[in-house]
This record gives C-alpha cells, sequence and structure tokens, in this order.
C-alpha cells in the first residue's frame, strides 16, 4: 500500500482522483469520523450554512469536512455534471479544502445519486461526513469511500468508458457490478482497509441486482452489516449501478 497524500488541517487521508472528489477518505492518527445525517435533506445553499454551524457548534473548523452525500433529481449529462461540479466545488474552496489550478486537488468524498421516487427539485444534501479527535484510543479506524459507477477510467465520455453499455440483462449486469465491487476493494486497499472493516455497504440502482448480492457481495463478506439498497440512479445518463462503503466511528441524525 503506497502512502496516500494527507489533508492535514482536515485529519485525515484521502485517494487522490478528479477535481469534483476523492476516491475516499481515512482518518488520520488522532482523528475518527463521524457521519451526521439530516432527518431532512437540504438543499444546497441551507446544507452549507447548516454544516458550517453544526462543525462550529462541535468545535471544528470547515476543514474536517471529510465527505458528503448528495441527492439530485436526474441524472446528468457529461457537461450538466461538468457544470454542476464546477459550481459545487466554490464552497470547498471558500472553506479552505478544494484548490484549484492546473493541477486542482479535492481531498472530500462524496456521493451523488438520483432517487427514483419523491426526487427533490433541486440538489440536497443527503448527509455528511467529518473528522474529530479521537473518544477512545481503542477505538476502530474509521473511513468512507466515494460512491463509483460502472465507468472505466480513462479521458472519454462516461458512455465510450461504460461497462456493458445499454445492457441490463442479468450478465450484464454481473459484469457490471463486478467491476464496481472491484474498485471499491481497491478504494479500501489503499485506504488501509478492506471489507471485513466495513459498517455500511451502500448500493444505488433501480435495476434488479438480487440475483447477485449472494454471489458478488455477501461471500466475500462485504455485506456484514447488511446491504443498504437505495432505489437510485447514478448521476451521470448511461450508468445503471453505484456503490459506496463506510465504516464510520458513529452515525447521527440530525
Amino acid at each position: 500500500m503506497s502512502a496516500l497524500p494527507v489533508f492535514e488541517a482536515g485529519g485525515y487521508r484521502y485517494i487522490n482522483a478528479v477535481f469534483q472528489y476523492s476516491g475516499g477518505v481515512a482518518a488520520q492518527p488522532g482523528f475518527e469520523i463521524e457521519r451526521a445525517r439530516f432527518a431532512k435533506p437540504l438543499p444546497l445553499r441551507d446544507a452549507y450554512a447548516a454544516v458550517e454551524a453544526y462543525l462550529k457548534g462541535i468545535g471544528r473548523p470547515t476543514a474536517a469536512f471529510a465527505a458528503c452525500e448528495l441527492r439530485s433529481k436526474e441524472p446528468l449529462t457529461d457537461q450538466g455534471f461538468d457544470d454542476f461540479n464546477r459550481v459545487y466545488v466554490t464552497t470547498l474552496e471558500r472553506w479552505g479544502i478544494y484548490q484549484g489550478g492546473a493541477e486542482p486537488v479535492n481531498p472530500v468524498a462524496r456521493t451523488n445519486v438520483c432517487p427514483m421516487y419523491h426526487k427533490p427539485a433541486e440538489p440536497v444534501m443527503h448527509a455528511f461526513s467529518y473528522t474529530v479527535p479521537v473518544q477512545d484510543r481503542a477505538a476502530r479506524a474509521s473511513f468512507i469511500t466515494s460512491g463509483g459507477g460502472e465507468a472505466r477510467p480513462g479521458s472519454g465520455t462516461y458512455r465510450e468508458r461504460l461497462v456493458r453499455a445499454d445492457d441490463t440483462s442479468p450478465e450484464g449486469l454481473r459484469e457490471k457490478v463486478s467491476f464496481v465491487v472491484a474498485e471499491m476493494e481497491r478504494r479500501l486497499e489503499l485506504l488501509g482497509f478492506s471489507w471485513r472493516d466495513a459498517v455500511t455497504t451502500q448500493a444505488y440502482t433501480v435495476q434488479n441486482i438480487g440475483h447477485l448480492v449472494g454471489e458478488l457481495l455477501a461471500a466475500r463478506g462485504a455485506c456484514a452489516g447488511g446491504l443498504e439498497w437505495h432505489y437510485a440512479r447514478p448521476p451521470i445518463i448511461g450508468l445503471e449501478y453505484e456503490m459506496d462503503v463506510r465504516g464510520a466511528a458513529r452515525e447521527l441524525l440530525i
């Protein structure tokens, strides 16, 4: 496992990925990650203000913001996704987290999906995670991966990089899910973890993956805490399956 970059001001290390988010985060020694879910998701502008107030209230700087979970109305085109992300990172830049320029750096992990039902009228924040000083020296290490779908890495459009594009047959879904599971395993390993450290495994799809849960997830130990299936689409048109994994120290409802 190679050393990951560390965001010292936030107290966490991260997998460097793309300008809009990192591949995942893990708390540095002396810190742990908590997750707070809004009882009612908030529009982004209100959510940012709520996050600032919450972190201030617990004595943490905005730099402690380590991950967020967003919900959007509909999947976007590549250009629409890029436009959204350019606006999204402005708050992270104001908080001293995102660094733009020729080689932008964004340590914050993120999942952004689109519910099939009860869609938000505008992008909202469902939950966020942040670092706090370790409360119990014997506590387990904590982490959160970003959501990942079945798009291969590369410079082409999302559609050009899709695994089994437009194929939602049982075998097409098997290949898509297998690809995403392998990517989650890669991220876990980079962060210094494995499936046995997963507290919550989440899947986001409107396709029927029931025939794959045992074979591709439970059998490898990815569902020790169960599988949390959100009936939602990934944020890019054409993507059918997304996952993320987390092992937060504590989870709160606010």
